[in-house]
């Protein structure tokens, strides 16, 4: 078996950790790991099987070392220094927005749209869509090759690690502040998080919809190739550590049959439904590759309509997973 030497950048972060967690885990045919990360953060020690890696300067980091890259570094990073590592012969896989709207870049959910990788080498780049499309699109596409989706009204409950570290510490600072009686240190939200619900994240678009709101629109779009598919997005950052969960309507274009919906999820790859219990962030948005289903529910009055309720990890399978599973898929597919 071939190996790869591996990047890791934003080795530092939540989703970085994760995946440089995940290759020894998945036992990933690596050869050598290099952690990426900014010049402040260079020198700095990251975990890896069971040893330590030396963050490496971005600025200074030779690209030609690396076969395949993770960028979980911001879409400014991303923008900036993928071009460099792929004109230098690395595949990259950005975990960020940078590119997820280029259309000769595969926007790839393996469990969805895995034939999407035959085109990534045009510019050797892979997107990984947001960790709500992620989970969203995983429950929902054993049903929309049934049945067709002609309708989602999503709402999600999306947890602080959603904004990195800084919004874990945000969380866990501010509930310790605020039980001693304390006024709640505000910072990395727009308000305090900590017993909170928080209706907006990123930042607002012209007609009142946030870009995480339409990042859903967009990526479910393309990834299912349904440029008419309605999506009605409403994001939430609620006091949850990790583990986004998401209330999903649908309505499909013929009429469906809940048993058959069930069947259809009970064996879809990557989804684990739930039918005598509901889904989680604790335990099943944590720590967890798989995307949890629960509370199906036929609309009442409407037989094309159904609910779901979805859950999942969105630091593993909404990021440093999905992105792993990507690599292993160009890996069997023959990566050149």
């Amino acid at each position: 078996m071939s190996r790869y030497n591996v990047a890791v950048v934003g080795a530092s972060g939540v989703v970085g950790e994760t995946l440089l967690s995940l290759l020894n885990e998945r036992s990933f045919p690596v050869d050598q790991v290099y952690a990426i990360g900014s010049a402040r953060s260079a020198g700095d020690l990251v975990a890896y099987a069971k040893r330590s890696l030396e963050i490496n300067d971005i600025e200074t980091f030779d690209w030609s070392l690396v076969d395949i890259a993770f960028f979980s570094a911001g879409s400014q990073v991303s923008k900036q220094w993928v071009p460099q590592a792929t004109a230098a012969g690395c595949v990259c896989i950005d975990n960020t927005s940078a590119f997820r709207d280029d259309p000769e870049v595969p926007l790839v959910i393996p469990e969805v749209n895995v034939s999407a990788l035959s085109h990534y080498a045009t510019k050797r780049i892979v997107a990984n869509p947001n960790c709500s499309t992620i989970q969203m699109l995983v429950a929902l596409k054993p049903i929309h090759d049934r049945y067709g989706i002609q309708r989602i009204d999503v709402s999600t409950y999306q947890s602080v690690s959603g904004a990195g570290k800084e919004g874990i510490n945000a969380l866990s600072q501010q509930c310790v502040q605020m039980l001693q009686g304390k006024p709640a240190d505000n910072f990395c939200f727009d308000h305090p998080i900590a017993f909170n619900l928080l209706p907006k994240i990123d930042e607002y678009v012209e007609d009142g919809y946030t870009r995480e709101e339409m990042k859903m629109v967009w990526e479910s779009q393309k990834i299912l190739e349904a440029p008419d598919l309605e999506v009605n997005a409403t994001a939430v950052r609620v006091p949850v550590f990790f583990g986004h969960s998401e209330s999903i309507y649908i309505e499909t274009e013929k009429p469906m049959e809940l048993a058959d919906v069930q069947t259809l999820l009970a064996g879809a790859p990557g989804v684990q439904l739930l039918s005598d219990e509901y889904p989680m962030p604790v335990p099943h948005g944590s720590g967890r590759d798989d995307v949890y289903v629960g509370r199906l529910r036929r609309d009442r009055y409407h037989q094309h309509g159904l609910n779901l309720w979805v859950v999942a990890d969105n630091v593993r399978k909404g990021a440093a997973l999905n992105s792993l599973q990507i690599a292993e898929c160009l890996i069997e597919k023959g990566l050149k």
